[in-house]
């Protein structure tokens, strides 16, 4: 168990970028930023569109689920509020949604996936991590919300009952 009540997490009535994001997260509802010129999503807040420049967007609610494409164990909590989690995974998810569309511009062969990275929770209990062990590229995940306060809630990921995206690989021990 952690405490969240020790994260700090102020976001102002004036942040157009961030406020909405953590309004749905408080709803259970994970949103990116869908660009109203081109379409395409981005994980990634920002105040432009990085495939065709436009600062024009809209909060877009996705699915939740993807599949692990990369993580790490941290082994050592940069805020104090998770350090009893300490060595827990952080994922690199690539979400279900605007999978194999392709580069808009530059690289024909390339695709513009839609990425995000968030703590591994434990199936279970939202409040725990994830076991190292359980942690592989390629498992199925999907979001799960951690309370921070009675206002607020943090996107999460934790391993779902679907079948891996492809075999489930793991760096060897060392």
């Amino acid at each position: 168990m952690f405490d969240l009540h020790q994260l700090r997490l102020e976001v102002t009535a004036t942040d157009s970028e961030y406020r909405g994001y953590f309004e749905a997260a408080r709803q259970r509802q994970l949103v990116v930023q869908k660009c109203t010129n081109c379409e395409l999503l981005r994980a990634a807040i920002g105040s432009g569109c990085p495939f065709c420049g436009s600062p024009e967007w809209q909060w877009e609610p996705v699915q939740g689920t993807g599949f692990i494409y990369s993580y790490q164990i941290v082994a050592h909590a940069v805020l104090p509020a998770f350090r009893e989690w300490v060595p827990y995974p952080l994922v690199l998810v690539e979400l279900d949604e605007q999978r194999d569309v392709p580069w808009p511009t530059h690289d024909p062969t390339g695709t513009v996936s839609l990425r995000i990275v968030a703590m591994l929770s434990s199936r279970t209990d939202p409040s725990q991590p994830a076991d190292e062990e359980s942690v592989a590229i390629g498992k199925r995940v999907e979001v799960c919300f951690l309370d921070i306060n009675d206002l607020q809630a943090l996107p999460a990921f934790r391993l779902s009952e679907g079948p891996p995206e492809h075999s489930p690989w793991r760096a060897p021990d060392q």
